[in-house]
């Protein structure tokens, strides 16, 4: 009855808006029905809260689509792509286009596949949400973002790719620091009838802060090339085991001497669906039967209904359409030629051809690759010859080498292939830009070390030059650093200073090596987060008048001191963890920031200059150089979303009490007589410890 209701509904003529307000009408129900765990899920699955799953090993990643249809709506590429992906042993979490009617912050999960590691994501929202038609208000980011909070956060996901296949996901996907972000575009977004003008606006942003856009045509890639960094193609494909069972099921089929040919088409029968075309062909091609499968949304049964040999038999199961197509004698692609069609790589193409069968089509660009394998056709007259010569093709001489050669290209042009072209542009980060870290050293090797080893860790593919600069060390830090730099010859650095230089003079000597696109320098008595690099760099890609950064940390005489929970370091990332993910994208703009750990863009350096050596060994040399870039007209900042853990100032500590106050009094003259009264620095309110 509800499928019944629902073509009529849509056969009706009512305006996009008006059919927008009555889809928030019925959302409630909608949404209680996925709820209560009743949406279209594969036999024996459930919806469930979130539970902690088998978290991936070291150096794997999680991927997280952020899907542009629900898992179980038509089987195309997000799911396809999804797949092959988890079947190469990494957790994927789709998220899905359909949301779950609660005001509480959440989600529910459903596992796609009991053998595979894929699960779709329903996140809770308070209200009704169409992906489609406008983008995610302040008031409806927060609880979404609440959502995939307790996503990663429940799920341990750790290190991750999100894979961004609509612009509406821009504000939850785009903004996460530790996560590569890859723009998955497949459609020319602005060609679909129901994409508001506010969509193709936010899909630019998303094409300029993703770190790779994946498009699907060259129309696509000339229209991404400009707008983004980097573009990788990985065009559409099909599963060829699935529809090549329609080559034994054709044989299966009883013989029917009397039997009509068919020519068939399976897919959406949308707008850009040639009604007009369709009409012309049934009237020449009346002895043949025409069998249109798919979801009507045009009104083309009723502009057809006066042809008895043609049928629109609806949406059929996935897994059924190998027996239609093994009927089909002719497939069809009979598409209007549009900006949506011109930007098109048809799937289908890939899983006829799968089954040997003669393909004929609008002439679309993108179908050029496949030569003589497919037909294509401008007009009427060119379109109804081409179907005449497939009809045809079983009393040619070359029609059993044109079925031979379509299975052949079509066994090279599958799912799996593809998921490997699409892993290796979203796994591969050389493109993204360097990172020079100066890490200066003295004594107090166990620091240094672990620190070292958090940079190696938690680098998350991000090209990073790591350069330690020893001040002259007294115990065995020089001698552990020369087998250090032995490993990694390339991107490890080392500065063997034979005297002490002080903080300032270590930071100088490390940089004038520097090869990186930013520069970083990082306190050795530090610990590194995970994708803390890219998470800082994100920063200056959204603000160009940014010119210093740094993260929140657990100990710092600043406002970057945030209160976390725990007493062992992994407690405290765990905290600020949590802490991190609630404020994604979000930056506390300062007029200073301790060298802890703080990341600049090279110009910001080359204009600034070095740091004052003249603060020796250590102490108001970042107050200084902060005042420095402020005069260069450039903002300072810390990032909300990026944490460090800080022992604070080990090394000045070793100095013993005395001492460290003689210094800070030195240099606070010094820096007074530079730039008039030193103002002390603040803290958060809520910064003290719980």
């Amino acid at each position: 009855m509800l499928q019944v209701l629902k073509r009529v509904y849509k056969a009706l003529p009512i305006p996009l808006g008006v059919r927008t307000r009555i889809g928030r009408l019925l959302y409630p129900l909608r949404s209680q029905r996925a709820r209560l765990g009743r949406t279209q899920v594969p036999p024996g699955g459930t919806l469930q809260a979130g539970v902690r799953l088998q978290l991936q090993p070291a150096g794997v990643r999680d991927y997280v689509f952020y899907g542009v249809i629900d898992w179980h709506f038509r089987h195309q590429r997000p799911q396809q792509i999804a797949t092959a992906i988890a079947r190469q042993g990494h957790r994927v979490f789709y998220i899905s286009v359909n949301f779950v009617a609660d005001k509480e912050p959440g989600y529910a999960l459903e596992r796609i596949d009991p053998a595979l590691p894929i699960f779709q994501v329903f996140l809770h929202s308070p209200v009704p949400i169409t992906i489609y038609t406008a983008v995610p208000t302040a008031q409806l980011l927060s609880p979404l973002r609440a959502g995939i909070r307790k996503l990663w956060l429940t799920e341990g996901i750790h290190s991750a790719c999100n894979v961004i296949q609509h612009p509406f996901w821009h504000a939850l996907g785009a903004f996460m620091p530790a996560a590569r972000t890859v723009y998955d575009c497949m459609d020319h977004h602005a060609g679909f009838s129901n994409t508001g003008e506010e969509l193709e606006t936010l899909e630019e942003r998303l094409m300029r802060s993703a770190d790779i856009t994946v498009v699907t045509s060259d129309a696509l890639d000339h229209y991404a090339r400009p707008r983004t960094r980097r573009v990788a193609m990985v065009r559409n494909a099909g599963e060829y085991d699935h529809f090549h069972q329609a080559v034994a099921m054709r044989k299966a089929l009883p013989s029917q001497p009397k039997r009509k040919p068919v020519i068939g088409y399976y897919g959406a029968i949308a707008e850009w669906f040639d009604a007009d075309l369709l009409d012309e062909l049934a009237r020449r091609f009346a002895d043949c039967e025409f069998v249109l499968i798919g979801d009507d949304s045009a009104g083309v049964g009723d502009r057809l209904k006066q042809h008895r040999h043609v049928r629109l038999l609806g949406e059929k199961p996935y897994a059924e359409l190998p027996q239609w197509l093994a009927q089909f004698d002719v497939c069809l692609i009979p598409f209007k030629i549009n900006p949506l069609t011109l930007a098109t790589n048809p799937v289908k193409v890939y899983e006829y051809l799968s089954a040997g069968k003669p393909v004929v089509s609008t002439d679309l660009p993108e179908l050029q690759q496949f030569g003589d394998l497919v037909y294509r056709a401008v007009g009427t007259d060119a379109f109804a010859d081409a179907i005449a010569r497939s009809l045809a093709e079983a009393e040619t001489a070359d029609g059993e080498s044109l079925r031979s050669r379509r299975l052949e290209y079509a066994a090279h042009q599958t799912w799996a292939h593809r998921a490997q072209d699409f892993m290796r542009a979203a796994e591969h980060c050389a493109d993204e830009p360097r990172v020079s870290v100066v890490v200066v050293a003295y004594n107090q090797w166990r620091l240094t070390e672990r620190c070292l080893a958090s940079l190696e860790a938690h680098a998350d593919g991000v090209p990073m030059q790591i350069i330690v600069v020893d001040n002259a060390s007294s115990d065995e830090t020089a001698t552990r650093l020369l087998d250090w730099q032995k490993h990694d010859s390339v991107n490890r650095y080392l500065v063997l200073n034979k005297t002490n230089l002080g903080f300032a003079g270590g930071v100088n000597s490390g940089l004038s090596w520097a090869d990186g696109d930013y520069l970083v320098i990082l306190n050795n008595d530090t610990i590194v987060s995970q994708g803390w690099a890219r998470g800082l760099r994100r920063h200056f890609e959204r603000d160009a008048g940014l010119g210093l950064i740094c993260p929140v940390t657990n100990n710092i005489g600043n406002e970057a001191q945030i209160a976390l929970a725990g007493t062992t370091p992994a407690e405290v990332f765990e905290s600020a963890k949590q802490y991190s993910l609630d404020r994604t994208g979000e930056i506390l703009e300062l007029d200073n920031v301790a060298f802890f750990c703080v990341m600049m863009p090279r110009i910001v350096w080359e204009s600034t200059g070095g740091l004052d050596e003249r603060f020796f060994p250590g102490f108001y040399e970042d107050d200084d150089y902060c005042k420095r870039v402020l005069n260069h007209g450039w903002k300072i900042g810390c990032a909300e979303d990026v944490f460090v853990y800080h022992e604070l100032s080990a090394s000045f500590n070793a100095e013993g009490q005395a001492r460290r106050l003689e210094l800070l009094e030195k240099n606070r003259k010094l820096f007074e007589e530079k730039w008039g009264p030193w103002t002390p620095h603040r803290y958060r309110r809520e910064s003290l410890h719980p």
